[in-house]
């Protein structure tokens, strides 16, 4: 069993181009910490929601392995989210969400998404896709080495997110009435999503997207 205990500081943007800033990053003789893997994750809280009320999150994620996760709630440091972070890598996903279950905690919301993984310089550099768009997080020790990376990959520190994809997920749903629960694929197949809609700005371009959101507008329910 694999344990991690530490503080996690990063930043994310949402960009338009991922392909344009995947070359960037490469350009930088970046590794390839881990290759494009699916991401399957439960939210878990208490039935009182006791978790969300207090900003702390419990986690079971499989992707190239199963690792359940407790994040404590999340500050500002230097304009980068810092917040504590423990992980456990467990060896099996079914068994780790019995025995949460089991414990009273009940899963609240399952989403997915795609992620690509390269190292530089001590830092970790992360695309993700999901159901609502593409961004990239700055994964480092310090604020400063995240901001002067993000620099060097020409992104707009001033568009950077604080808010997590679930937050901006809840945003969506909020505005536009969604009934779905979960963050899938499959729940936002044939659905445009723009930076307009999640009132975020690109950090890899100046204009912020502009994709027509009858479909949003217009889907009222949704498979959980």
């Amino acid at each position: 069993m694999r344990v991690m205990v530490g503080y996690e500081l990063e930043v994310k943007y949402y960009i338009q181009d991922p392909k344009e800033m995947q070359s960037r990053v490469i350009s930088l003789a970046a590794k390839l910490h881990q290759p494009r893997t699916h991401e399957l994750n439960l939210r878990f809280d208490t039935p009182g929601k006791r978790l969300t009320r207090e900003s702390r999150v419990l986690r079971l994620r499989q992707d190239t392995a199963a690792r359940l996760t407790y994040k404590g709630p999340s500050q500002s440091q230097g304009g980068v989210r810092a917040r504590q972070e423990i992980e456990i890598v467990v060896p099996d996903f079914a068994a780790a969400q019995a025995l949460l279950e089991a414990l009273g905690y009940q899963v609240t919301i399952i989403y997915e998404k795609l992620r690509t993984v390269y190292s530089l310089e001590g830092l970790l550099v992360s695309f993700d896709e999901l159901p609502y768009g593409n961004f990239i997080e700055i994964e480092g020790p310090d604020a400063e080495s995240i901001q002067h990376l993000s620099q060097r990959l020409g992104l707009d520190w001033e568009a950077r997110i604080e808010e997590s994809y679930i937050a901006l997920f809840e945003r969506l749903r909020s505005a536009y009435n969604l009934e779905f629960r979960d963050l899938s694929f499959d729940n936002f197949a044939g659905l445009p999503i723009s930076s307009t809609d999640l009132n975020v700005r690109p950090a890899d371009s100046t204009s912020g997207a502009s994709l027509s959101r009858t479909a949003l507008s217009g889907h009222q329910q949704g498979v959980s």
